[in-house]
């Protein structure tokens, strides 16, 4: 195992602690306990506030969209692993106004099981709390199965709306219903060329082989759905693409927002030679585009490989994507 760190049971503590340090006035820890971070101005009066949580190995996932227009609080736990409820109680206590607060993770067991529990303990402090799962893995269930699907890079979208729509001052239900939209409409699919290693266990914890690739692996090494040797960067996305289309049942005339994502040791100019090709098989099926973001979104180590996400927009949507939003990992106008 080549990797940069000091103790490997030490990697997400001196993470957190770097972190920290690197932008102490955007955030601030919660308790003294570095895994629950909010916004350095939280609670924001009168806002709804939007809450993510997730297991460390995905950055910016999950605690770089904590910022103005996005979200308010994160709770992280170990590399790919959930944090605990009280950790993100004392999130959800210290991001609520009065407002009420919003949950969004990914649809995973242990994250599901202590984020359940954390809403039930925030209830019986007088705290209203509200779940939307991220679900966007086209690969991890079939269509009409969607709430068994993984939730990975398309949260974004989801983090991006009901931010914005929070930060406009819409009431907790108003915020709800735009983000359980965006969910809807949103679909991911990628594809990886390497496994990672945990810092804790020192070699890879899943295989693929030189020469291959696997369509629809997770993001934690969960299986795909096909293997096989290494395809062109254009029969690579036209895969991605069509099975997201056909998921989406996209039809001419509609509009989308396109996300680009690297796992971790793709690079952008990678990425970039696979937007060429997106946007072309989506101007082929009469789909425009509206907006497109290419960069690092949600990782897993350094594995190598990509995702694409699409969400289905309309005039509502597409303004709360617009929006303006500013935080240690993420900026936009």
């Amino acid at each position: 195992m080549q990797k940069i760190l000091n103790q490997p049971k030490e990697f997400v503590n001196e993470m957190l602690e770097g972190i920290l340090e690197a932008y102490p006035n955007q955030l601030r820890a919660v308790g003294g306990d570095n895994h629950s971070l909010v916004r350095k101005d939280s609670p924001v009066k009168g806002k709804v506030g939007i809450t993510t949580g997730g297991g460390s190995g995905h950055l910016p996932l999950f605690l770089g969209y904590v910022g103005k227009g996005l979200l308010d609080g994160v709770a992280v736990g170990d590399v790919f692993q959930s944090p605990t409820a009280e950790q993100m109680l004392a999130v959800t206590k210290d991001v609520d106004s009065g407002a009420g607060v919003l949950y969004i993770y990914g649809n995973y067991g242990g994250d599901v099981m202590n984020f359940d529990l954390a809403a039930e303990l925030a209830a019986a402090e007088g705290i209203r709390v509200e779940t939307i799962l991220g679900a966007d893995d086209v690969a991890s269930a079939p269509k009409g199965e969607e709430p068994r699907r993984r939730g990975i890079a398309g949260i974004f979208f989801l983090y991006k709306v009901a931010g914005a729509a929070a930060a406009s001052g819409k009431s907790l239900d108003e915020v709800v219903a735009v983000t359980k939209k965006a969910a809807a409409h949103t679909r991911t699919m990628g594809v990886a060329l390497s496994p990672v290693t945990l810092p804790t266990v020192g070699h890879p914890t899943f295989e693929v082989k030189a020469g291959e690739m696997e369509i629809g692996m997770g993001i934690h090494g969960e299986p795909g759905i096909k293997k096989s040797k290494l395809e062109t960067a254009d029969q690579i996305t036209q895969q991605l693409i069509s099975a997201i289309k056909d998921d989406l049942d996209l039809k001419s005339g509609e509009t989308v927002c396109v996300l680009m994502n690297s796992l971790g040791a793709t690079p952008p100019e990678e990425l970039y030679i696979m937007y060429r090709q997106a946007k072309r098989k989506l101007s082929s099926f009469g789909v425009d585009v509206a907006r497109v973001y290419v960069g690092e979104f949600a990782t897993s180590l350094e594995m190598a490989g990509a995702s694409i996400s699409v969400i289905r927009v309309d005039s509502e949507l597409l303004g709360y994507i617009n929006a303006p939003a500013h935080t240690p990992f993420f900026t936009q106008a």
